[in-house]
């Protein structure tokens, strides 16, 4: 979607919310009003339908349309403030149309895990990709190959962490028109996830890398979020580590002839510390890239990146709203002490933590009140356990907004997610790709 500046071109921008927009409503979309079936994504979105009054049926996910834009713009100033380039991760949401409204508010590009992803990136026009992985799967390799062949504006990354990676990959695109640009990884330290472990190896990867006529060796990247027994100091003498090795690999030559350097990482955890250590960033033979990759921030939630978030440590910065609540109706209410609602782990995000009782929708007034005394103990595939405090006012049909963990397993359980303002009005629906 993007322009060769970063910038959202208007006709590819037309070209998404018209595919989006056209998508017809059926049974596919859980939560959506059955009456609504036949109706477009744009004619239901004209509408403006009021969440709790006009046909939604539970469970029913909500994205808060005041604070994804909060945070969107939040990010953009924070980026920018920084002197960062964002490439926000996109496996999170998986949507095209929250791409390009992170695109609109400054993003450079996309960042993606696999070619699946990569896949439903191009279908939508976006034109800077970076995916965080090394990509080893032939056919994947030859098709990208292929979309930087037809398309000389697309601009595609990615990680290698090995030499056997590299004689893989190498194999795969003899032929092609253009290089790949790739970036090695840098493991985060011993049991670790993915990346390379050592120095030495690293120059091994890039000495594998220049021996060949298919990858082009860009810079370097990681993922400071596996750092072993993390915290601040620890995260900041990896990054430290990092920096040392783009401006090691420059000395030695290894970025001969590219127009910038790549430096990455930047998970929603520790970017204000991807902040400060990339500042210390020397001077090399080319312009850096300081690319942050953080992706969560788009919907923040209500537990895991509540308290991970960096915004917690540096508070001036400003505070990301969480943007997702999971509305579902108590079905039974079998004790004074229990209640069971409609949605469970095929609804909620339950990886990291529970859901949260936030708010009860009354059935018989339609006033919201806090879940004072209501806490969510279990899942069941379809169930919600509740646990009732004594005196907690619920009762069989009352609604029951609940609060999510973890961003990434919120929007994969769901293909389109209404888009709601403060009054309970439905402006747009969010389509995902998983």
């Amino acid at each position: 979607m993007a322009g060769a500046d970063g910038a959202v071109r208007a006709e590819d921008a037309v070209r998404t919310e018209s595919a989006e927009s056209a998508e017809v409503i059926d049974h596919r979309f859980k939560g959506l009003p059955p009456g609504a079936d036949g109706l477009t994504v744009a004619a239901l979105a004209a509408e403006r339908r009021n969440l709790f009054t006009d046909g939604f049926t539970t469970p029913v996910l909500a994205l808060s349309a005041e604070s994804v834009e909060h945070n969107l713009a939040l990010m953009e100033t924070y980026s920018a403030r920084h002197g960062l380039v964002f490439a926000p991760h996109g496996k999170t949401s998986m949507s095209p149309q929250l791409f390009d409204r992170q695109l609109a508010h400054g993003a450079w590009g996309i960042t993606l895990a696999v070619p699946h992803q990569v896949r439903v990136a191009r279908a939508f026009g976006i034109q800077r990709v970076f995916v965080a992985n090394e990509i080893v799967d032939a056919a994947a390799l030859r098709w990208i190959a292929a979309e930087l062949a037809a398309d000389p504006e697309f601009r595609f990354l990615c990680y290698v962490d090995s030499v056997r990676g590299v004689e893989l990959m190498d194999e795969a695109l003899r032929g092609s028109a253009r290089p790949v640009d790739v970036v090695i990884e840098l493991g985060a330290g011993d049991g670790a996830r993915t990346g390379v472990r050592t120095e030495a190896e690293c120059a091994a990867v890039a000495d594998a890398v220049a021996a060949t006529g298919t990858l082009r060796l860009v810079g370097v990247a990681g993922y400071e979020g596996e750092v072993p027994g993390a915290n601040s100091e620890r995260v900041l003498a990896w990054l430290r580590r990092l920096v040392a090795l783009a401006a090691g690999l420059d000395r030695d030559g290894r970025f001969e002839g590219v127009d910038e350097i790549v430096v990455s990482a930047g998970g929603s955890a520790w970017f204000d510390t991807v902040a400060e250590a990339f500042a210390e960033i020397p001077a090399l033979s080319a312009p850096v890239l300081k690319l942050l990759r953080s992706g969560a921030y788009v919907s923040h939630d209500d537990g895991h990146y509540k308290h991970l978030t960096p915004f917690n440590r540096v508070p001036t910065e400003g505070a990301l709203q969480p943007a997702f609540r999971l509305w579902a109706q108590v079905v039974s209410r079998p004790t004074d002490a229990q209640a069971f609602v409609n949605a469970g782990k095929r609804d909620a995000a339950y990886d990291l933590d529970l859901p949260e009782a936030q708010v009860v929708r009354d059935a018989r007034t339609g006033e919201i009140r806090p879940a004072t005394g209501i806490t969510v103990s279990k899942l069941s595939d379809q169930h919600g356990w509740l646990e009732t405090a004594a005196g907690a006012d619920l009762e069989v049909g009352d609604w029951v907004g609940m609060g999510l963990s973890h961003p990434c397993t919120s929007f994969d359980k769901w293909q389109l997610i209404p888009l709601v303002e403060a009054d309970g009005t439905v402006s747009d629906y969010i389509r995902t790709y998983f």
